[in-house]
């Protein structure tokens, strides 16, 4: 079992996931959920409930949520504004692009848009990655050959799936080196599931990286007395 360190806690795998799926761009055959508030989302916040009052069960209604499909032709067809091109975009992108086009039809409006499709999320050595995942039955090799494999800087050894609610999760050690571990990766991968891969960690390359300004400015000046000095002689 996997337990977050003071290196990698549990706030840092929150952080991780939302950056992912921040970066996701929009493909086709993506569901899509829509919300939009107006005046500036003053609905999300309303501390007091004071906007909720008087709503009856037909409001509650209402407000039920709707996925919405990029088609195959790149659009999304949204209430109010019709056919969207949003394709390529990522949420955030998209976010603003609603937003102005809503904004001829309400006042401040404030989009949210959350990506609905089945998917999963690689991180670690591959970097950060939302995988949709096509059928029931993709397994955990699968949706690490399509976040580009176990490459030079990753640790096959130590490969994590985490499951579950992010603040106490089931996190299973999976060992991609030996024939078990190979066995234990068909496993079947659900929604929302996170794999992490563990990188490499080159502890000379970083500290290189750290101390390199420093070195390079008594290149200089080593450099600089050099050349004070070659003048002198002359």
């Amino acid at each position: 079992m996997f337990k977050m360190d003071e290196e990698f806690t549990e706030s840092d795998l929150k952080q991780a996931v939302s950056l992912a799926e921040k970066n996701y761009q929009i493909k086709k055959d993506d569901y899509l959920r829509l919300d939009v508030f107006t005046n500036g989302g003053e609905r999300i916040v309303d501390p007091n409930f004071e906007l909720r009052q008087g709503m009856t069960n037909q409001n509650m209604q209402n407000t039920r949520q709707f996925v919405y499909l990029v088609r195959q032709d790149g659009l999304v067809k949204l209430p109010m504004v019709g056919d969207v091109d949003i394709l390529g975009m990522t949420i955030y992108e998209a976010e603003q692009k609603l937003q102005a086009l809503y904004s001829e039809h309400y006042i401040d409006p404030y989009v949210v848009l959350r990506y609905e499709n089945r998917r999963v999320i690689v991180l670690g050595a591959n970097g950060g990655q939302v995988i949709p995942l096509v059928n029931e039955n993709t397994s955990l090799i699968e949706v690490i050959a399509l976040s580009g494999g176990i490459n030079q800087g990753a640790k096959s050894q130590t490969v994590r799936l985490i499951r579950g609610n992010l603040n106490n999760p089931e996190v299973y050690m999976i060992d991609l080196s030996t024939v078990s571990g190979m066995r234990s990766s068909i496993v079947r991968l659900e929604p929302g599931d996170i794999v992490y891969i563990d990188p490499w960690r080159r502890v000379w390359i970083e500290s290189l990286r750290d101390v390199s300004p420093i070195l390079s400015l008594i290149t200089g000046v080593i450099t600089l007395a050099l050349v004070v000095k070659s003048i002198n002689l002359n």
